[in-house]
């Protein structure tokens, strides 16, 4: 089953406008773009600190890596305190006590009452070794009732908002592997600046309903019921599970995996890079970097959202990011 031209094309109508929107860095010659209303500028690839940067073991392997990266022209560093109960924020503030000022550092609460996010986002200061982060995101939104319990009274958004006018955070924002309804809800109806959310080829992306899990007809994914709106809130979107966490490896190329989502009208797009060699090549795709045609962006979903859509969904309705 295909999705219609309409309905792809209407999805991607600001794709030219994000794609003129990338400048290259003089330096690194690595291309950036702004993120959105926080007028910061990024570079398009961000390095992933979750379970692939864990997978180094050794937290000097980990930071070699990173410093590897943000000598490439890498100026997003996306982690969470969910990665390893905080070990990926401890492992990266190894590299934040020297290279802070270069960086967009971004970090993830996945708790939803205000007292305890405040106690953890607390924590995360210290591991990351700053006193200040750029973004903090509510980690894995997930169903009505976890929005509901994230904008309760004595919700996460409300420290979350808290920090933001003292300061301590330059923005807020909001992720989701699993529902693209509830998120579209959640960024509608709150003030968040940024989002982030799996933005892949195979447009990964289903809904839940009452009862359970429902697979979607094709027209249901983030990138058609959520990056419109994002877009037209003028938020920073960072593309995500480009791979869909391996599931798409070996079925299209690396870099047209990578390019296809660099070609939507994100920001950026977070890679997790487990190896030296993944850096290399993953840096070396998004320098070379240009719009990939609408046709070919419609040919590839296509192809692969028809061949494993209806898998990578299932696979996503339990995923935990850790």
């Amino acid at each position: 089953m295909s999705i219609s031209r309409r309905s792809f094309l209407g999805s991607t109508t600001l794709a030219g406008v994000a794609a003129a929107a990338v400048e290259k860095d003089a330096k690194s010659g690595m291309p950036t773009r702004i993120f959105g209303r926080t007028g910061a500028r990024i570079s398009v690839l961000a390095f992933g600190c979750g379970s692939r940067f864990l997978a180094y073991k050794d937290p000097d392997k980990a930071c070699e890596a990173l410093n590897r990266a943000l000598d490439q022209g890498v100026t997003y560093v996306d982690t969470a305190y969910g990665y390893g109960n905080g070990q990926s924020e401890e492992w990266v503030g190894r590299v934040m006590k020297t290279r802070r000022k270069q960086v967009w550092l971004t970090t993830k609460i996945d708790k939803r009452k205000a007292d305890e996010a405040q106690r953890i986002i607390e924590g995360s200061l210290k591991r990351l070794n700053t006193d200040h982060v750029d973004l903090i995101h509510v980690h894995s939104l997930t169903n009505d009732d976890d929005l509901a319990a994230v904008e309760a009274p004595d919700g996460v958004l409300k420290v979350l908002y808290k920090l933001r006018e003292q300061k301590v955070i330059r923005a807020v924002g909001v992720t989701s592997h699993t529902d693209p309804v509830v998120l579209r809800k959640a960024i509608e109806r709150n003030d968040f600046d940024c989002t982030q959310f799996a933005l892949n080829a195979a447009r990964a992306g289903m809904r839940n309903a009452p009862g359970g899990f429902v697979p979607n007809y094709m027209h249901d994914s983030f990138e058609t019921l959520v990056l419109p709106v994002a877009n037209r809130k003028k938020m920073g979107v960072i593309a995500m599970k480009v791979f869909a966490q391996e599931g798409l490896s070996g079925k299209a190329t690396a870099e047209k995996l990578i390019h296809y989502s660099m070609s939507l009208p994100v920001s950026a797009v977070v890679v997790g890079m487990p190896k030296f060699e993944f850096v290399d090549e993953n840096i070396a795709i998004a320098k070379r970097f240009t719009p990939m045609p609408r046709n070919e962006m419609k040919r590839l979903s296509d192809e692969l959202s028809t061949e494993h859509k209806a898998r990578l969904d299932a696979w996503f309705h339990n995923h935990v990011d850790c």
